[in-house]
């Protein structure tokens, strides 16, 4: 397990509890001294014990030595040059990579698994990805819930599910990567919205509209980028966007709810002692969903808050748009001739047909 911040120790401890010999990478001596003798980690995950089976080093090569399977918990931003040390020590491995990350880089807009394979530069079967309503303090605690684990390989998320699993965790697969990994992107947005409204003081009808539309958000971008719209009515999208909503140990939520109560963007980053990932996503997702036609008018709002031109009290009445037009409810993947996402995917399908069944250039969906 690189990385040892809460998500990756709680990980940790859902494979240890599986049956599996867990060797953590923390950065600080001090941590992986306190995780490796004591079994626990008191800053991230105060009150925890941590199984026996767990140990720790701060040293990357000790870290993987004779691993089968490597997991990634660390921020987003940071991501690549954490990689960069690591691209040697697995260069001639074809173990799976795992990531646990719910971001994308603020500088491309590309999603974790895509900077792994740049990094890394390993064969995309290789790679998966771990995302579903999962809090990590809930789960250190042992109670129940799920996730889904994608890889372009079935046989590798197969692989990755039968170690991620014990009694109180249970692990699907799916092959939809693009949409797991947005999945557990967009949803960090809408939370941020949630945290906003629920700091100024508004009540569950505002939070409940704002969920249900940030949710045809969510599935309209995943969908208009190449994942499949039932992946974002799953663990990795509305499962998700449910638990990082409604819960105050949600980080994205907290972030949210201080811009709400009136702390500036650069205050609420030293308030919070752990990252926030969708506070760094905003920017990059509105130019993704730019350059692919999707209107997304609640993130749009976040990134206004964040930038201090709108008052946070400003957001409830903007739940979809700006426009006086009555609009249909249905999200626009449902709607072929609304220009919509599905229309774009009918489009995709047409292109492969051109090209002899294979994906159009440049099409990796």
């Amino acid at each position: 397990m690189i990385g040892s911040g809460s998500w990756g120790t709680t990980f940790g401890k859902i494979l240890a509890d599986g049956g599996a010999q867990v060797v953590m990478w923390a950065r600080r001596p001090e941590l992986a001294h306190e995780i490796a003798e004591a079994k626990r980690n008191s800053q991230y995950l105060p009150g925890i014990n941590l199984p026996r089976s767990m140990t720790a080093t701060p040293h990357l090569s000790e870290a993987i030595d004779g691993a089968t399977q490597i997991y990634l918990s660390i921020p987003s931003q940071t991501a690549r040059e954490n990689l960069k040390a690591l691209r040697a020590l697995v260069a001639h491995s074809d173990v799976p990579i795992v990531s646990l990350m719910k971001g994308v880089e603020k500088r491309t807009g590309l999603r974790m698994s895509q900077v792994i394979e740049q990094e890394l530069q390993c064969d995309p079967d290789r790679i998966a990805v771990a995302s579903g309503p999962n809090l990590a303090l809930e789960i250190a605690r042992e109670q129940p819930t799920a996730a889904v684990i994608s890889s372009m390989s079935l046989e590798t998320a197969e692989d990755v599910a039968r170690r991620a699993r014990n009694r109180y965790f249970r692990s699907f697969v799916n092959t939809d990567v693009i949409g797991t990994e947005f999945g557990g992107v967009l949803k960090n947005l809408i939370a941020v919205a949630i945290g906003i409204v629920d700091g100024v003081g508004y009540g569950e009808n505002t939070k409940a509209s704002i969920i249900t539309r940030g949710l045809v958000e969510m599935t309209d971008f995943a969908v208009a980028q190449g994942a499949h719209p039932e992946t974002l009515q799953g663990l990795a999208g509305l499962g998700d966007l449910i638990a990082t909503c409604q819960s105050p140990l949600s980080r994205n939520n907290t972030a949210g709810r201080l811009l709400g109560q009136g702390y500036r963007f650069d205050d609420v980053v030293k308030q919070m002692n752990q990252t926030a990932e969708g506070l760094a996503s905003v920017a990059p997702i509105l130019q993704l969903a730019k350059q692919a036609g999707v209107s997304m008018p609640i993130v749009e709002q976040v990134k206004r808050v964040l930038d201090g031109t709108m008052n946070p009290r400003e957001i409830a009445p903007h739940l979809t748009t700006d426009d006086d037009t009555p609009q249909g409810e249905r999200t626009e993947y449902g709607q072929a001739g609304s220009g919509g996402a599905l229309r774009r995917a009918v489009e995709r399908t047409l292109d492969q047909f051109r090209h002899g069944g294979r994906r159009a250039p440049g099409d990796r969906s």
